[in-house]
């Protein structure tokens, strides 16, 4: 592992941050998450947008702007010599006194980190990944938005410690309404009968960048498509609405609900999912 912390590259065993970082303390902060392949990061601008985004969010300052964040990353990536790599770009508010007053940080502190990473076995991802609905459920638009991707992911992990221990691999995560919004690190897609479905966002799921590569495509391709984005895009399907006891097998573990909404089974299996 590689790791840039304010300006000096170094090994990840040897990187350090001090605890009064309130990116440690208390999750104030923001990431973005990207895979690199040949080495060159996927989509490395709409991460950038979407990080700029959760920065205004928090009215959190990006220190040197994107360009020099976009630097950040690629130099991270390349010292760490491997074209196929995860790299995890984080903005914290920085150092500053005991106490949740974002005030007491006068500079916000810039990490790159970039690995290796492989979430699941060559085999798990041909025989599908097992899941469970969480109980778990997402906050609503107006707690957390899901727009900004901030260091508080203790959602996410309590939705993914609840799958582990009940033996699957993931978990679905429901909005109040008991519609599903994604899973515990990455959008879901379902294809019903040649129709695209996916979540959308105003039903709590993180505005993907593979999502919106996803949707790009099935768009390119006249694939039909049901989803209601936040830029009001609507790809409309006319199917029966159908209830989370509607279960037949395998191949539709999610389904279509009026009004472009999925509900969820208790438990299913996936072929896989976007990562986010």
């Amino acid at each position: 592992m590689k790791v840039w912390i304010d300006g000096e590259l170094m090994d990840g065993a040897h990187a350090r941050i001090p605890i009064i970082d309130h990116g440690l303390l208390y999750g104030d902060g923001i990431f973005e998450g990207m895979r690199a392949t040949g080495g060159r990061i996927f989509r490395l601008d709409a991460h950038l947008a979407r990080l700029s985004y959760g920065a205004r969010a928090l009215h959190l300052q990006l220190p040197g702007g994107l360009p020099a964040l976009r630097a950040v990353a690629e130099q991270t990536l390349a010292a760490l010599g491997d074209p196929d790599a995860y790299v995890r770009l984080i903005v914290t508010r920085g150092d500053g006194a005991l106490g949740v007053d974002p005030n007491t940080c006068p500079r916000p502190r810039v990490i790159c980190l970039a690995d290796r990473i492989a979430l699941f076995s060559e085999e798990k991802r041909r025989a599908g990944l097992a899941l469970i609905t969480s109980s778990v459920r997402r906050p609503a638009q107006d707690v957390l938005d899901p727009r900004v991707k901030s260091l508080n992911y203790l959602n996410n992990v309590l939705a993914k410690g609840e799958a582990r221990r009940q033996g699957a691999d993931d978990a679905l995560l429901l909005n109040a309404q008991g519609n599903i919004a994604e899973v515990s690190v990455a959008n879901l897609f379902v294809v019903q009968r040649g129709t695209l479905l996916t979540p959308p966002t105003t039903d709590g799921c993180l505005d993907g960048i593979t999502r919106g590569a996803v949707l790009e495509l099935a768009r390119s391709l006249a694939i039909p498509t049901i989803v209601h984005d936040r830029h009001g895009s609507r790809h409309r399907a006319h199917r029966q609405p159908r209830r989370r006891d509607d279960r037949h097998g395998r191949s539709a573990c999610h389904h279509a609900q009026a009004r472009r909404r999925i509900r969820a089974p208790a438990r299913c299996r996936v072929a896989g999912c976007a990562a986010q």
